[in-house]
């Protein structure tokens, strides 16, 4: 079994690169998708309400409203962190363990926005990053809905795209077309099922 990390920023496509792996073969987690499930947990919102009351509205978080408190103030996305992230780590680690269970040979990707600025990159022998020029995630993001003031500040909340290649094994221009990301998925899950 080969256990690969994929990351990228926001807007650079990883949830695509995420599905084209997954239609090629791929075991794929997404630590976005393991964050959603957890907010659904009482236990885990009744973590982030002694923190965030501000972010509920009747009794319901208000995933919009965290995401604007945490995005504009460093200490508190630290915090909003130290509570889901060990969290995620542990879900992750046991949705591993039972995909080696049923499939040794299996290509497994995990996926996780912020890899490389939590460290997470180093338990990976393989790092791809989905990669797109901040120009490119400010035009993505605007065209989705969002004002300047929040794709900028989403954008700052992470390493700069360019600082993340140092830590990648592999790069994945997705500055093109659906086709060309596609080819070089592609290209890439041979390399890596060769390996596996």
């Amino acid at each position: 079994m080969k256990v690969v990390g994929l990351t990228g920023g926001i807007a650079t496509g990883k949830s695509t690169s995420e599905k084209i792996l997954e239609e090629l073969g791929a075991y794929v987690i997404d630590a976005d998708k393991v964050v959603h499930a957890l907010y659904e947990k009482e236990d885990v919102l009744e973590e982030v309400k002694k923190h965030f009351p501000q972010a509920f509205e009747d009794g319901k978080l208000d995933k919009k409203k965290l995401a604007n408190i945490v995005f504009k103030d460093d200490e508190k996305r630290k915090i909003l962190e130290s509570i889901i992230h060990p969290k995620v780590n542990q879900e992750i680690e046991n949705w591993i363990k039972k995909v080696k269970e049923k499939d040794p040979d299996a290509l497994v990707i995990v996926s996780v926005p912020l890899m490389i600025e939590t460290g997470s990159y180093k338990k990976y022998d393989t790092v791809i990053l989905i990669y797109a020029p901040k120009e490119l995630q400010i035009k993505r993001l605007l065209e989705k809905g969002f004002t300047e003031e929040e794709a900028l500040s989403r954008i700052k909340a992470q390493m700069d795209i360019e600082d993340k290649k140092k830590y990648a094994t592999y790069i994945i221009n997705n500055t093109g077309t659906l086709e060309d990301l596609r080819k070089q998925l592609e290209e890439l899950y041979k390399k890596l099922m060769e390996g596996v």
